[in-house]
């Protein structure tokens, strides 16, 4: 299975991503790997309090909109719900949307990673 097929089976809507980039899959398959960057830059851990909760909804919306523009849409659905709630100051409401998430979002990293060894 390549990279793209293998993201459309983990939910990525790999048609709306390549549309985005006029149909540039070798663009679209290198945003990935920047993809994994920002991930590592941006990482959110369910275990934010009120301290930090400025920190958190900075990094959740980057990685709301990486997501987004390659249509990462299992991230960008859960990333998007998680900055509502935590712009709302519902941050205990936010932890378990995180805690779902992670799990999908490793399974997306570790395809990518795969990828491109």
């Amino acid at each position: 299975m390549t990279l793209l097929e293998e993201l459309q089976s983990l939910g990525v809507n790999i048609e709306e991503g390549l549309k985005r980039l006029n149909g540039n899959e070798k663009l679209y398959t290198r945003l990935f790997g920047s993809f994994l960057k920002t991930l590592n830059a941006n990482a959110v851990a369910p275990d934010f309090d009120s301290a930090n909760t400025a920190e958190v909804i900075e990094k959740a919306h980057t990685i709301k909109g990486t997501a987004g523009n390659l249509s990462i849409t299992p991230l960008y659905d859960a990333y998007s719900e998680i900055l509502a709630l935590l712009r709302a100051g519902q941050l205990e409401q936010a932890k378990p949307i995180l805690e779902k998430i992670l799990p999908v979002q490793e399974e997306i990293v570790q395809c990518i990673k795969k990828h491109n060894e």
